[in-house]
């Protein structure tokens, strides 16, 4: 499977060529810091706080004003989270489904749909802990999300 096995066409929103910050941010490194460690204390998730930073503050991308992303600064911070969050919002998404499933049993469509929601679950999982994101020991349960 290729990279764009998951899309459908090629029309989206290009990442800029320079790896220098861009002239018009006004913004130093260590107060980029302080607004992430701010959003991230509000209970902001990483992806949100790149949208803040880009919608609020015009700050096009982090990594070229500071050299590392947000998942990065917070984990430096001790306020990362446990779980990745791509791999949180697809346990909450097969969370949501079986749910689902419990009030209509005979839903196959959605079925379907929860196992290729647990089949990319385990395979995200699968490339954390062969990164150390994650530890070895570290299983997939339905449990989990629920608490």
């Amino acid at each position: 499977m290729g990279k764009l096995a998951y899309m459908r066409g090629r029309s989206r929103s290009k990442r800029p060529v320079s790896k220098r910050p861009p002239s018009w941010v006004v913004y130093k490194p260590e107060e980029v810091k302080a607004l992430i460690i701010k959003l991230a204390r509000e209970g902001k998730p990483p992806s949100e706080i790149g949208n803040i930073l880009r919608d609020e503050y015009g700050i096009p991308l982090v990594k070229p004003i500071l050299g590392c992303g947000i998942v990065k600064v917070l984990r430096e911070a001790g306020l990362a989270p446990r779980i990745p969050e791509d791999l949180y919002n697809l346990m909450v998404r097969a969370t949501r489904i079986k749910r689902h499933l419990e009030r209509n049993p005979k839903d196959f469509h959605n079925k379907r749909a929860l196992q290729l929601v647990e089949s990319k679950i385990y395979r995200l999982a699968r490339y954390y802990k062969e990164k150390g994101i994650l530890p070895r020991d570290w299983r997939y349960k339905y449990e989990i999300v629920q608490a």
